[in-house]
């Protein structure tokens, strides 16, 4: 008999059971329902200090109303399913407020709740608050990261391996200028983060971005009044409402997936180098497997690689929300909801995995050196080309070095082996131009000069 499904229950709705590589962030927990609704109250309740602040609300209202805006007296749930009647929970949010306000301090005050704004001024506001703490997060997290990626890169600064391009071993290359471009993308990160939060506004425009009903309660300069309301709330003011000029969300949009990208590129590194058969890196902590106890996956990492390939398709959704009709839009604000939340819940998610990541990396320079021997030397024929060729000319140097490829994967044989026994070069000194490790170029100089980013 298949058993009955499980009756849904809104309070556990956002359990994350589909979602570890944010569930039990603190990002989860800034971007949660309850989260919303705190910054949806706290946005009410400075519009109503800001107009208390200007006169235009009568003496004690900014207090009731603060007062009044506690989140645990106001039923998540209700407001949820209310939310449907206008298309927004701000809605039932503020006709709750309003008589939870007149129930304590008396009409007088319930009717200073929400003056003049409209439900897209306290969303949009709430939104730039929820954002504005977990960017803040993401902003610590990344501290975290890049600072752990600074040690290993000095640590291994002269740590030698195979350079890879199109999957295959190039030239070598340095473990240090690998973790320093890693950390170079987490301060591009950083710094495109930090600009954008400094950046996030309130929203004020009334219903149709005009301000017209601030000044129709006694307003004598509307702006003024967004400027009292963005100092309330630690946010900027705009030089004008944004109902649908959606640039701050664009931003959101554009700096958050840059992060995921720029994470996912180390997590994609990480990915390759922790094969089993290569095993150069390791997690400091592996996941388990339920059915092969043997193994140790790079958890963080994958998870990391998952809200990399998530997140250029939330922010599609939140770009494409800018092509939003009249003074206030049907569908285009409305769409951007979850995503915005989505993409802010991963990538404070995959900010706390990166920076675990990194503080708990396991290096194997032991690998990496043995590694450089794969293929019998061959990793340093691009310098081999240039020393041969001033030897030899350029036409025998190539013609001689395909050939002693060749025979080095067929005899399994080492170059420079078989470089000793070419007549040609029986009295050149070829000890230098064969040893991988000493041909890494400027990798040292580059990875110094990485780290002098601040």
């Amino acid at each position: 008999m298949t058993p009955p499904a499980p009756r849904p229950d809104s309070t556990r709705a956002e359990a994350g059971l589909l979602a570890p590589g944010w569930t039990g962030s603190a990002a989860a927990a800034a971007t949660g329902d309850a989260a919303f609704l705190s910054a949806l109250l706290e946005a009410e309740a400075a519009l109503t200090r800001a107009q208390s602040a200007l006169g235009l609300v009568p003496e004690g209202a900014a207090e009731a109303v603060t007062r009044a805006v506690d989140p645990g007296r106001f039923d998540l749930p209700a407001l949820a399913e209310r939310a449907r009647g206008g298309g927004n929970p701000v809605i039932p949010l503020a006709a709750d407020l309003t008589a939870a306000v007149t129930e304590a301090a008396g009409e007088e005050y319930g009717a200073c709740v929400h003056r003049g704004a409209t439900s897209q001024d306290i969303m949009d506001t709430a939104a730039m608050l929820v954002a504005a703490r977990t960017l803040d997060l993401v902003l610590a997290d990344l501290a975290r990261t890049e600072a752990a990626l600074a040690r290993t890169a000095a640590a291994h600064r002269d740590t030698v391996l195979p350079g890879r391009t199109l999957t295959q071993h190039a030239v070598p290359t340095t473990f240090g200028l690998k973790a320093a471009g890693w950390r170079s993308l987490v301060l591009d990160a950083r710094d495109r983060v930090a600009r954008v939060r400094d950046a996030l506004p309130v929203q004020l425009g009334g219903a149709a971005g005009t301000l017209a009903a601030f000044a129709a309660y006694g307003a004598e300069d509307p702006a003024a009044l967004v400027t009292a309301y963005a100092r309330e709330l630690g946010l900027r003011a705009p030089l004008l409402p944004w109902h649908t000029l959606r640039t701050p969300v664009a931003d959101l949009a554009g700096c958050l997936a840059f992060t995921a990208g720029a994470l996912g590129k180390t997590a994609a590194d990480v990915l390759t180098l922790c094969r089993t058969e290569i095993a150069e890196l390791a997690e400091g902590s592996g996941g388990g497997s339920s059915a092969m106890p043997h193994k140790a996956n790079p958890v963080r990492s994958t998870l990391i690689a998952a809200a990399a390939r998530r997140a250029p398709q939330l922010a599609a959704t939140l770009y494409a929300s800018m092509a939003a009709e009249d003074e206030r839009p049907a569908g285009a604000w409305h769409a951007e909801w979850e995503p915005l939340r989505d993409l802010l819940r991963l990538v404070g998610g995959a900010a706390r995995d990166a920076a675990e990541l990194a503080e708990g990396l396991r290096v194997d320079a032991g690998a990496m050196r043995a590694h450089l021997g794969l293929t019998h030397g061959l990793i340093v024929s691009e310098r081999l080309s240039a020393e041969l060729s001033g030897v030899l000319g350029r036409a025998r140097a190539r013609e001689l070095l395909t050939e002693l490829a060749r025979r080095a994967y067929a005899e399994d044989r080492p170059l420079a082996g078989l470089l000793a026994e070419v007549p040609e070069l029986r009295d050149t000194d070829l000890a230098g131009p064969t040893d991988p490790t000493r041909y890494t170029g400027c990798a040292g100089t580059l990875t110094d000069r990485a780290l002098e980013r601040r």
